[in-house]
């Protein structure tokens, strides 16, 4: 074998035409899933795969638009010098109730959040579970849309008491620990 540039390149571009054949094999096998009843939601479960990839598959052109977009901002971020970067966590919206008695949302049994809340396949949490209570309460805490999202499935008793135990996002956490200081003192500190 000759180790020259031009075998490199030869290497990478045999190696990414393969990948372009195996994954529109696999993106057409997904379909015809689709085409036959399976949902979005349910083969993303089976295979593991993520939202988007799921939904890339079952729409080639959004993969295109995506990846022509991707092609287009590595093009113009080469050009530019890098800003200070912001993450997510920095520019996602987060809700707060303005009193916590406003929290009533049910404490025992089976429930199940809505889709724009929980759409991991997994909506559904048996509050008599404090793993999957405190699962809940991290899910609805970070999805937030509304206030009365917070209302119809947080209730005040349960959020004070898990406080101390729930794993947030930094921004997420302070904002609620503002508003309602009693539960910055409720925290555990840090080993």
């Amino acid at each position: 074998m000759i180790f020259t540039e031009e075998a490199l390149r030869a290497a990478v571009a045999e190696y990414e035409e393969g990948r372009r054949q195996l994954l529109a094999r696999r993106d057409e096998r997904l379909r015809a899933f689709h085409r036959n009843g399976w949902r979005p939601v349910d083969i993303q479960r089976v295979t593991g795969y993520s939202r988007e990839t799921i939904r890339q598959a079952l729409r080639p052109e959004i993969r295109q638009a995506t990846n022509a977009n991707r092609r287009k901002a590595v093009r113009d971020a080469a050009s530019r010098p890098t800003p200070d970067p912001v993450t997510y966590g920095d520019r996602k919206p987060y809700v707060v109730v303005d009193d916590l008695a406003q929290l009533r949302g049910p404490t025992t049994g089976t429930v199940t959040l809505p889709h724009h809340l929980d759409w991991s396949g997994r909506a559904s949490y048996d509050l008599d579970r404090p793993a999957r209570l405190a699962s809940m309460y991290k899910v609805v805490l970070n999805e937030a849309t509304t206030v009365q999202d917070l209302r119809d499935w947080l209730n005040a008793r349960v959020l004070v008491e898990i406080w101390p135990t729930l794993w947030l996002p930094a921004r997420l956490r302070k904002l609620w620990e503002d508003r309602f200081p009693e539960f910055a003192t409720r925290r555990v500190p840090a080993a």
